[in-house]
């Protein structure tokens, strides 16, 4: 499994450009998925450019939640390659112009070892991906509840690591985690830093996380 942060409030590379949001790229058993697409498509796809990712090559976009700096890039990359699936909570207002619109309510299963906890608190759905090690979750801003969303991803195996946006969690609901790359939105990110030295990597948009 591969991760690329394609978005980020920071940047980890130094040529790519840095702006309130998040996308990442998830890559597993040949497919490839884009999860959330940042706040500006401008962004998005510059910053696609320059990590040699191309967008036509995408086939899935799952997006967390209707929040602007998550669907702010969709339109402009839908422009780019408007056949994808797309998978949405089930409150998106308006079908994208997308290969196929699928709503997502509760826990499912996506592709054989990919799933989505299912739209949280009316809100907010997370991907969870079966690597050997564990089920990593790949989180947008984490508005519900850090235990909720561990709970529910803990359904499909148990969790091994967060990456993304964590919002106000508080650092002690991550402690039995193997991994945490928090990013975006993350409120606490320099205690978690300090609690979890061995645990916790930097984020931003150029970072790449192979598991």
């Amino acid at each position: 499994m591969k991760i690329t942060i394609v978005y980020d409030n920071t940047a980890f590379r130094k040529d790519l450009q840095a702006n309130w949001g998040f996308s990442a790229l998830v890559e597993v058993k040949k497919r490839k998925i884009l999860f959330d697409t940042g706040a500006n498509g401008g962004i998005l796809l510059s910053n696609m450019k320059k990590l040699k990712i191309d967008p036509k090559e995408i086939g899935d976009v799952f997006i967390s939640h209707l929040h602007w700096d998550h669907v702010g890039g969709l339109k402009d990359f839908l422009r780019v390659n408007n056949k994808v699936k797309l998978w949405v909570p089930s409150y998106f207002p308006v079908a994208e112009k997308a290969g196929k619109v699928i709503e997502i309510k509760k826990p499912r299963k996506l592709y054989d070892g990919v799933y989505s906890t299912g739209e949280l608190d009316g809100i907010e759905q997370s991907l969870c991906v079966e690597t050997k090690k564990g089920v990593v979750l790949i989180v947008g801003c984490s508005h519900p509840r850090m235990e909720r969303i561990l709970s529910i991803a803990s359904k499909f195996g148990k969790v091994y690591g967060i990456i993304g946006g964590l919002h106000s969690t508080r650092p002690e609901s991550l402690k039995a985690l193997n991994l945490i790359c928090p990013a975006h939105c993350t409120r606490y990110k320099a205690e978690i830093k300090f609690l979890y030295p061995e645990k916790c990597i930097e984020g931003g948009a150029g970072k790449v996380i192979e598991i």
